[in-house]
């Protein structure tokens, strides 16, 4: 058969799309870029062909390479598979939509139970949690690919022939679009694969902070079995530490301790809190000190100055103090552990720690380490998981909030020492440059009492819009840049218009004139701003319906761009009062009957549910570009004739103007 195929070893991207009268599966050979195409519909019914392709696919260990293939594509290859191609195309619509539709677990098909191996892109970089849930449409932005191509029927729609011509093309774009970020994740698939062989865990599908956790896990049930799961006639179950209530008393460290009233309040505060759940317990708690507020949170402190550019000079210098793995080395220094897992949780953490300093920054053995014990901390508060307790992350997070604060208070006894910034694990401050020796001084006293180690760095400059917004230029002029500055996004990030965050940088850092940087930047795809919306909704260009995700610029000659919802209750009903519960809105509901306004029930402005619509980039008007072809260039810059530089030069003013106005 491989003959037949023309297929060779090696990794292989495919995809699927399923309508009620049409399934296709395209698939393409990563190195030799081979295509194949599968169909099943009313024209020809491919399925014969394909069972032998999969089963070819698996004699030479290809690997199927997708985006949510484990989620979707191969459990449905599998349908197919299982049944020998001897299923309708109807049968693979309707387990198509049972796989969109249902628990992921009830359909997912487990790796030893696989024809062939997969690769999922989607689970490797974690775009199946829902702070970073991210398509394959917005990775083609974020790649910069020539052409964004958006599913081109809506789902259930019954295909012609022509239609499916269609289907077809945008298939294979898709297969393309996945090859690309293939080659992105490269490094991403290679740290896997070297694990897997050195660790002896299947983690190619794993995302980074589960390959820390699973390594963690897996060295603590060597070392005490059934610490973390324990089997029960045959199934196997998770130990935990459940807390109905936390009393912080009992989790703070006993040589805290402070000699301004404000921390001491803050301690006290402390004291005396019992935490029921940890979500939201620890808001709008703050002291303020020597002029500078703290502000505390049940993830960590923050704090900083108010907008403004900070300079050191001959006189005064900046230095950014941080804890080398905070988090960790608070649970290794102080024997805080989950309490089902025991001591032992800590001699291990400490052991992972140690390895990893002994191996250098960009070996995989570094990688999966760090993952290793920066996962832990965020699982003992995940409640599906053996790490899970509450109180080990309350007491980590606490306590480590406090500790900063005496490092803080111990720097602040000198009046010349003006905090600018504190952060979860470090803080920043502008100090006499006679104190340099001093500032060190009060550092080793902090690591003498804590058993953690402190790591700075010095700033010229810092360009402060808040704690989580700023630019720090090193003094060998290296830039750290964070939130609203940060143009050196991770794939799950929003990298509209990056122009306006290099302007600004430009503007800031060198003095550059914003408006002539912005007219004058080569680089296209930092002008184009994305927008997208689920199924339910959709966007309007003009009045016209476009894609449910577009690639445009702000243009002079374009058009008003809205994005279209749905009501968000029953079209044309009164809107229903707030604070009801749903058995009084019902009775009422029953009572009256459709089309009738009651003040029991409805709001009293007596407005209805209607469709809602939301401008995008509202007052200006955008040019679609998914297809970069088509646009009408200037040939000299590169630029679309309608470019609207103002808005631009806006966005980029309002990054810098703050600071300017506060220096």
């Amino acid at each position: 058969m491989d003959f037949m195929f023309n297929l060779t070893p090696g990794d292989v991207v495919y995809d699927t799309e399923t309508y009620p009268n049409c399934f296709t599966c395209t698939a393409v050979h990563c190195v030799t870029g081979q295509v194949w195409v599968f169909e099943c519909s009313f024209r020809r019914n491919d399925l014969y062909w394909l069972c032998l392709f999969i089963d070819t696919m698996a004699r030479l260990n290809c690997r199927g390479v997708g985006f949510n293939n484990e989620g979707f594509d191969y459990p449905v290859l599998h349908f197919i598979k299982t049944s020998d191609g001897r299923v309708s195309v109807e049968q693979i619509y309707e387990k198509a939509m049972a796989c969109i539709k249902g628990n992921s677990f009830t359909h997912a098909i487990w790796a030893n139970n696989r024809t062939f191996i997969q690769v999922d892109l989607f689970k490797i970089h974690h775009f199946d949690n829902m702070s970073r849930s991210t398509s394959l449409k917005v990775l083609e932005f974020n790649m910069r690919m020539d052409n964004i191509e958006d599913l081109p029927f809506p789902v259930g729609t019954t295909l012609t022939s022509e239609q499916i011509d269609v289907l077809l093309k945008y298939n294979l774009h898709d297969c393309r679009a996945t090859m690309l970020f293939y080659h992105e994740s490269a490094d991403h698939i290679r740290l896997r694969e070297e694990l897997a062989v050195k660790y002896e865990m299947d983690c190619i599908n794993y995302n980074d902070t589960k390959i820390g956790k699973q390594y963690f896990i897996q060295k603590l049930e060597e070392h005490t079995p059934g610490c973390c799961y324990k089997y029960v006639d045959g199934k196997r179950g998770m130990v935990q530490t459940v807390r109905n209530e936390i009393v912080v008393k009992d989790i703070l460290l006993p040589y805290l301790q402070f000699e301004h009233p404000e921390f001491q309040r803050i301690h006290t505060w402390f004291k005396n809190k019992t935490i029921i759940g940890t979500k939201g317990q620890i808001k709008d708690i703050h002291c303020t000190v020597n002029g500078f507020q703290f502000v505390f949170g049940t993830g960590g402190i923050h704090g900083s100055v108010d907008p403004q550019i900070v300079h050191s000079d001959d006189q005064y210098m900046i230095i950014d103090i941080d804890v080398a793995s905070y988090y960790p080395n608070i649970a290794i220094a102080n024997d805080l552990y989950p309490a089902h897992l025991g001591k032992s949780f800590c001699s291990i953490y400490k052991d992972v720690y140690n390895q990893r300093r002994q191996h250098a920054k960009g070996t995989p053995e570094n990688a999966m380490l760090k993952l290793a014990l920066n996962g832990v901390y965020g699982d003992s508060n995940n409640e599906y998981s053996p790490l899970y307790d509450p109180q080990y992350t309350m007491s980590i997070t606490v306590n480590g909030q406090l500790l900063l604060c005496m490092l803080a208070e111990k720097l602040m006894v000198s009046p010349d020492v003006q905090m600018i910034q504190i952060n979860t694990d470090g803080l920043t401050i502008r100090c006499p440059r006679g104190h340099q020796q001093w500032v060190s001084d009060v550092c080793r006293w902090w690591e003498g009492i804590t058993d953690l180690v402190l790591e700075d760095a010095v700033y010229s400059r810092m360009f402060i819009r808040d704690v989580n917004n700023y630019i720090a230029e090193h003094e060998g002029g290296k830039l750290k840049r964070k939130g609203a500055y940060e143009y050196e996004m991770d794939w799950h990030q929003n990298q509209s218009a990056l122009v306006v965050q290099k302007a600004a940088e430009a503007a800031l850092v060198r003095g550059e004139d914003i408006r002539e940087f912005i007219t004058t930047h080569d680089d296209i795809y930092d002008y184009f701003l994305r927008t997208k919306v689920p199924r339910s909704s959709h966007l309007e260009w003009g009045g016209e319906k476009v894609g449910n995700i577009v690639r445009y610029y702000i243009s002079t000659a374009g058009k008003p761009l809205e994005k279209v919802m749905p009501p968000a209750g029953t079209e044309g009903e009164f809107k229903r009062a707030n604070c009801l519960t749903d058995q009084f809105y019902n009775d009422i509901k029953s009572e009256i009957g459709d089309g009738v306004w009651d003040e029991r029930i409805h709001t009293k402005n007596q407005s209805i549910y209607e469709t809602r619509r939301m401008g995008i980039n509202t007052g200006w008007t955008v040019e679609i570009c998914n297809d970069v072809s088509q646009a009408e260039w200037v040939q000299s810059n590169y630029h679309p004739r309608d470019l609207n530089y103002e808005w631009y030069i806006k966005e980029a003013e309002k990054l810098v103007t703050l600071m300017k106005e506060n220096t």
